[in-house]
């Protein structure tokens, strides 16, 4: 076996996946006495955090976790070269506020449009989910017009949970597995489904990675049962058993 003592990986990943990868870098970590370093950030935008970015500036990753997207732009524009490619996992959004706001509820469409015109500001990232909101949501919900100088980005490494926990905006929209990081919130709830947008997170090995061969286990590692379970309880989705093979 190869002697992995002195191996750090560096990761790079999408907020999305933050919270469940803590504990599965520290198995991995365990598993195989190496060192990951790890760090994130939106998986679009223009912030210095933002992964397209960093990416963009040559900093170096042996693993890199982005929704597909992003990742897809990166490979197309020839900023990323993977070498192994896999989905990881799927992201759903979802909808918050204070925890001493009113009850709100979002379950239909109709629910969700109420909520948003009544609100005094509407924050959302400005990685996947943000985009979906500013490009795609308001309009389809016919409300974007109603709704301008209530929006605000939330940029870089700051959560829209944060956002509206300390009362910066009143109403959040952001994955779900983001929002649930942040206390002093409520979730409402997912967007309702014929508005929903589900973001697939890959996972891909950098033809530039130092660690080739370890930085391949770490993706394998990623789509394997304790991974999986690790996902599921962030309240992420799991893709297909094609897409992670």
């Amino acid at each position: 076996m190869t002697d992995t003592s002195k191996d750090e990986l560096r990761v790079l990943t999408t907020g999305i996946l933050k919270q469940p990868l803590r504990e599965l870098a520290l198995q991995f970590e365990a598993a195989h006495g190496c060192k990951i370093s790890a760090s994130w950030g939106p998986s679009s935008g223009h912030s210095p955090e933002a992964n397209q970015v960093r990416i963009r500036n040559g900093e170096h990753v042996d693993v890199l976790l982005m929704v597909c997207s992003g990742m897809d732009a990166l490979v197309r524009d020839g900023h990323f070269t993977p070498i192994v490619r896999k989905d990881v996992a799927m992201s759903k959004i979802g909808v918050a506020v204070r925890a001493d706001h009113a009850p709100v509820d979002v379950k239909t469409v109709e629910q969700l449009r109420e909520v948003l015109l009544k609100a005094r500001s509407i924050g959302y990232s400005e990685g996947a989910s943000g985009s979906y909101v500013e490009n795609t949501l308001l309009e389809r919900l016919g409300i974007e017009h109603e709704l301008a100088g209530k929006t605000h980005v939330v940029l870089g490494q700051k959560f829209v949970g944060e956002a509206v926990a300390a009362g910066e905006v009143e109403v959040g929209i952001q994955q779900l597995s983001e929002l649930r990081l942040v206390p002093g919130i409520n979730i409402v709830g997912a967007l309702p489904e014929p508005v929903q947008y589900v973001s697939v997170v890959s996972g891909a090995v950098s033809a530039k990675a130092r660690h080739v061969e370890l930085a391949t286990r770490f993706l394998d590692f990623l789509c394997s049962d304790p991974a999986l379970a690790a996902f599921i309880a962030a309240g992420l989705e799991i893709p297909s058993a094609s897409a992670r093979s």
